[in-house]
């Protein structure tokens, strides 16, 4: 009788202990999108995956105060602890939004220790916008 296949795609087979602390990530990507409401900052390595993350609402700031420039400090400091001690030293920073976070996030980041090799603005920007509104009759 032939043997049966291993199967490898099993989660429970695949992963063994944590993976959290054994992964060394060099250089990454800091996004940093600041609506007027809320800043979440978000830490990828070079090819895009999540590897930390944190808001201004997880942060412990509830209602308005989360749109402030100090939570988005801290936020982005709450975001970039983990990824420091896995061995993070250069990062590209992409910030998108209109919020105040925007100078506070990137001070922050500054402040970290990591080195900053590019800063990029990526809000989006409509070329014509949407339709507006048809015209008002009283």
């Amino acid at each position: 009788m032939a043997k049966a296949i291993p199967r490898i795609s099993s989660r429970r087979n695949r992963r063994i202990g944590s993976r959290k602390n054994a992964r060394r990530i060099p250089k990454g990507i800091i996004h940093v999108q600041a609506s007027l409401n809320n800043t979440i900052v978000t830490v990828t390595d070079a090819w895009g995956r999540v590897v930390s993350w944190s808001s201004a609402g997880t942060s412990g700031f509830k209602g308005p105060r989360r749109g402030t420039p100090f939570a988005a400090q801290t936020a982005a400091a709450k975001a970039i602890r983990t990824v420091v001690d896995q061995g993070m030293y250069r990062a590209e920073v992409l910030i998108k939004g209109p919020g105040l976070g925007r100078d506070a996030a990137l001070r922050a980041i500054y402040r970290s220790g990591i080195r900053i090799t590019r800063v990029r603005d990526v809000t989006p920007m409509p070329h014509n916008g949407c339709r507006p509104p048809k015209k008002r009759r009283v």
